[in-house]
């Protein structure tokens, strides 16, 4: 199989989350146990740092990778989902995974996979490991797709743990409670491995503390730090909180002397995330006049924050484009969002997208008001056309809807 004919076979023949849900979550890890064992263990020789968290994983896994790079060393990062090209998800040094090493991987192990019924996460997981390994990476972020402790990442040892945050999302697979997703992001905290916690609150600071103390393991809260003073080309608001749960990791991997990452690389990689790594979709923009402004964030706790950025924009007139996937609690994420704008709702081409009519018609409800757009091209077109150099548009809701726009430039 060619490239595209290995990705459709990833895609449409295997369970994946992304497309399918609930039906695709696997609740232990024995098949990624029989995947590594058939690779021969290829995890075993890789330094990692393992990142969890509901919400700034992904800024948190590209800004250590940036810094590290920036500090001279061969880095590997697995994160997901991705925007553009499944490729994404695995990268050295900024660099995507090539075509040619998915297509042998896939084809060399196509009927194991099959045999065992291989999950499409189980199987990236696995690819990133071997991939990593074979170019001999100095270092490894692998970012946890879903929860933590069943999640198929969670057979690695990390140098460090580290867990971003906890909000209610994925609350059908992880619990319904803080304290519940707590312990399941808990469950990366290793045997005598330092943990560090970007955020807590008195729900879930009780069940890091127990888990860690359960495993031997220093527990590092990087939101009592004093205020970090560093600038990010990764502008939004809330990576304040990313900056310092890196800066307390790299403090703690600089400790355990096996790197070494000076003042000077922290500075240059907070200030080239994007360049380095790739990253696209965290507030970024995409247009200046009117400003356009995308960002991936898809649950009430990063809603809550990017809406109260939109509120300090300087703006005539606010165009929202809205699409969300159909298990999301639009009870939840909808009184979040200003009255006082313009909305465009669309339906992200995936098969778990909420139609555009359900909505509208809920949106209503919350006195959002605004028209419906068969795609998300066709709704930031109309917002493009029907807004002035002075005014703002937003477009978010779901990582997919991201995913359609021109990310490598604004037009």
């Amino acid at each position: 199989m060619n490239y595209q004919e290995t990705i459709n076979w990833m895609f449409n023949q295997l369970p994946m989350y992304q497309l399918q849900g609930a039906s695709a979550y696997k609740k232990d890890l024995t098949n990624v146990h029989l995947l590594v064992n058939h690779l021969d263990n290829p995890q075993k020789n890789l330094k990692c740092i393992h990142v969890a968290g509901t919400n700034g994983k992904g800024s948190t896994s590209h800004m250590l990778a940036s810094i590290l790079e920036e500090a001279g060393y061969k880095v590997g990062l697995y994160t997901s989902p991705h925007l553009k090209d499944y490729r994404e998800r695995i990268k050295i040094n900024g660099i995507e995974i090539s075509e040619d090493f998915v297509c042998d991987f896939i084809n060399k192990n196509k009927f194991f996979f099959e045999a065992n019924d291989m999950s499409f996460f189980e199987m990236t997981v696995g690819l990133a490991f071997e991939y990593f390994a074979k170019e001999k990476v100095d270092i490894a972020i692998i970012e946890v797709g879903m929860g933590g402790r069943l999640d198929a990442t969670n057979i690695i040892t990390p140098l460090i743990s580290v867990i971003t945050n906890i909000g209610l999302d994925h609350t059908q697979f992880l619990g319904n409670t803080l304290e519940a997703i707590a312990y399941e992001k808990a469950g990366i905290i290793k045997l005598r491995i330092p943990v560090v916690i970007g955020e807590y609150t008195p729900e879930t600071k009780p069940v890091f503390l127990a888990k860690a103390a359960a495993n031997n393991s220093e527990i590092y809260f990087a939101s009592d730090l004093i205020s970090v003073n560093y600038d990010s080309d990764l502008i939004g608001d809330y990576q304040v909180h990313n900056k310092k749960t890196v800066i307390q990791t790299l403090a703690i991997l600089n400790s355990q002397k096996e790197f070494t990452i000076y003042e000077t690389d922290i500075k240059s990689g907070l200030l080239n995330v994007a360049k380095n790594t790739g990253l696209k979709g965290r507030w970024q923009q995409l247009g200046e006049f009117p400003k356009i402004i995308c960002d991936t964030a898809h649950n009430k706790n990063g809603l809550e924050i990017v809406m109260k950025q939109i509120q300090k924009e300087k703006f005539d007139t606010l165009h929202i484009i809205l699409g969300v996937v159909n298990d999301k609690d639009l009870d939840e994420i909808l009184p979040l969002f200003p009255t006082n704008a313009i909305y465009y709702f669309c339906k992200p081409n995936i098969p778990r997208g909420l139609e555009t009519s359900i909505l509208q018609e809920k949106a209503l409800k919350y006195h959002l008001l605004g028209n419906i757009y068969d795609s998300v091209t066709e709704a930031y077109i109309h917002s493009k056309n029907n807004a002035t150099n002075n005014d703002f548009i937003f477009i978010g809701g779901s990582t997919f809807v991201v995913a359609e726009l021109p990310l490598n430039k604004g037009i």
